[in-house]
């Protein structure tokens, strides 16, 4: 079920900092209350492959974000003492140390299945011992939430386990959606911060398509 549009679930959930301490941090709150954007990213699990390069890339652009008033967070369904652990593996030894933005440890479920971005799947329920068996490792894909001032998911996406992000597009979809609350134009395929945007009528897609085919 598509969340764009809705305002992003009201839960608090442990989370870790780089200094070792947990804490409960509120995705919702985050926002509304420090009138922010907010990235949260989910990835399957600490202490395997593609995550920790995805962690260290959002870490690199966390100064553009910031610039953009957009606040980072990660998120697994590891606990904190797992993060704590891998906040201090050293990078050659396939760990996140030199991460500063905060991680979820979101290990009862409780917000990852309510976004519905659990791998998991043929549920059955045994009668006889009350019993409910999943396959899959009930862990989240690498799925991505960006939300406005106001609590509202304006973006949402889910990649598959082997397939890592392009941290410069939510960048992108930042700038264009800070444009379209600034300017109240519409940003058009491709759109960059400083190219032509357009109006949201007939006019104004005439007006963009004459003018981007010369």
């Amino acid at each position: 079920m598509a969340l764009v549009g809705k305002k992003f679930p009201n839960l608090s959930v442990n989370a870790m900092d780089e200094m070792g301490d947990t804490f409960k941090l509120n995705v919702l709150e985050e926002a509304q209350k420090n009138n922010k954007k907010v990235l949260l990213f989910w990835y399957p699990k600490d202490f395997t492959f593609v995550c920790p390069t995805e962690l260290h890339a959002f870490q690199e652009a966390l100064g553009e974000f910031e610039k953009r008033n957009v606040k980072v967070i990660g998120a697994s369904c590891d606990t904190a003492e797992v993060h704590f652990a891998w906040l201090n593996t050293s990078k050659d030894n396939g760990g996140i140390e030199g991460v500063t933005y905060p991680i979820l440890a979101d290990s009862n479920r409780n917000l990852s299945s309510q976004l519905g971005i659990l791998d998991i799947s043929n549920e059955q329920y045994d009668e006889e011992t009350g019993t409910v068996t999943v396959e899959g490792d009930n862990v989240t894909y690498r799925a991505t939430y960006l939300i406005d001032e106001e609590g509202t998911i304006f973006h949402e996406s889910v990649n598959h386990m082997p397939l890592g992000r392009n941290v410069k597009e939510f960048i992108r979809l930042v700038d264009a959606y800070t444009h379209v609350q600034e300017k109240g134009e519409v940003c058009p395929a491709n759109w960059e911060e400083g190219k032509q945007a357009m109006n949201a009528n007939r006019e104004g897609v005439a007006s963009y398509l004459s003018t981007s085919a010369n």
